[in-house]
């Protein structure tokens, strides 16, 4: 399967230009400040891109995906896109894991203190997962800052080293953009804007194996934490 991977549009989303491939996965950040209005603009882009498959979380700028009613938020993701909020979905025999949460900073969007606060979040996420799309990264990997500080988080690093992913993807820092594989996982962070906000980074592509051939399917699966 064809992955095409991005993270932190930013709203500057309709300035992309995206590989052809089956999945498009976008790991949060979709707005600057996660206007009603910014939201439903990068949805109705985002369920017009040509992939089989369509997978958001929303990230700390998102603002609406925290403040709005959950039945709302069902109410406007459009057919064929899958949101995934400390939840679950399945596509063609791969098993993705999505969440927004990030640690603490600046009292933005889905934070959460380091430690016992962010840890039952990471505890949800599935021992099979394959797929594991998180905001921000673990700590120590791609999570560099232009200051040269490590802002990771060490809870969900230990829980995707216990996991083992096929894929693990986020954004966050967009200066750290690229990939790095350690044993069974390839850590990607898709970031396409720079620190300065600027659109200069590539989304990413990547092929991985489907686990089974399972024709469209595809199921969502809530665990969320308030």
């Amino acid at each position: 399967m064809k992955i095409t991977i991005i993270s932190d549009t930013h709203g500057q989303h309709r300035s992309l230009k995206l590989p052809k491939g089956d999945m498009l996965i976008h790991a949060g950040d979709v707005s600057k400040r996660g206007h009603p209005v910014e939201i439903e603009d990068f949805l109705d882009w985002f369920s017009k891109q040509k992939f089989t498959f369509k997978v958001f979380i929303a990230g700390n700028h998102d603002f609406f995906f925290e403040q709005a009613h959950p039945r709302i938020i069902e109410q406007m993701i459009p057919k064929g896109v899958v949101y995934l909020n400390d939840s679950s979905c399945e596509i063609e025999g791969l098993k993705l894991w999505g969440s927004p949460i990030t640690p603490w900073f600046n009292n933005w969007a889905f934070n959460r203190e380091r430690g016992a606060e962010i840890k039952p979040h990471w505890d949800l996420i599935p021992i099979d997962t394959d797929i594991l799309i998180t905001h921000g990264p673990p700590f120590g990997i791609l999570d560099e800052t232009v200051y040269s500080k490590r802002t990771g988080c060490e809870e969900l690093l230990l829980k995707v080293y216990q996991v083992k992913p096929k894929l693990h993807v986020f954004g966050h820092i967009h200066e750290d953009y690229g990939q790095y594989t350690k044993g069974d996982t390839t850590f990607v962070n898709a970031s396409v804007l720079d620190d300065r906000y600027q659109l200069m980074h590539q989304p990413v592509l990547l092929n991985l194996e489907r686990k089974a051939k399972i024709h469209h399917k595809m199921s969502v699966k809530e665990k969320s934490i308030q």
